[in-house]
C-alpha cells in the first residue's frame, strides 16, 4: 500500500491509504496544508474533498485508523476519547469514512502540535 505522511509541529504519522473512494480523492487532493482543531483526543482539519458516506462508515474508530467526515469536509484522527465516548472506545461525533491507517500508534502531543497540518 501507498503511505503518506501527516506532519503537525513535531509530531509525524506515517499512514498508509486503504483501497476506499475516499482514500483516492483524498489522495488526489494532496497535499493539504491547514490549521487543525481538536475535540477531546481527536483532532480535525478541513480537506476539500467531496465524497459520499460509505457503506462501512462508522463513528467508533480503533486507535490508528484515519477517517473523513463527509458532512464536515474535515480529516478526523481520534487518538482517545472525546466528549461522548464510552469508557475507552474513540467516538467521533458522526459516521465517517475510514481511508487511511497509521503504520504504528500515533505518540506526541498533539493538543499542542496541531497548528499546522500538512
Amino acid at each position: 500500500m501507498e503511505t503518506f505522511v501527516i506532519k503537525a509541529g513535531a509530531v509525524t504519522v506515517i499512514a498508509e491509504f486503504l483501497d476506499t473512494p475516499t482514500a483516492e480523492a483524498i489522495e488526489a487532493a494532496l497535499p493539504i496544508t491547514t490549521t487543525a482543531q481538536t475535540w477531546g483526543n481527536e483532532i480535525y482539519f478541513s480537506a476539500s474533498v467531496n465524497v459520499k458516506l460509505e457503506e462501512d462508515a462508522k463513528d467508533v474508530i480503533e486507535a490508528g485508523e484515519i477517517a473523513f467526515w463527509v458532512e464536515g469536509s474535515c480529516i478526523a484522527i481520534g487518538f482517545g476519547k472525546t466528549p461522548i465516548s464510552r469508557d475507552d472506545e474513540i467516538r467521533l461525533a458522526a459516521r465517517t469514512n475510514i481511508w487511511a491507517k497509521a503504520r504504528r500508534p500515533m505518540l506526541g502531543n498533539w493538543q499542542q502540535s496541531c497548528q499546522a497540518i500538512q
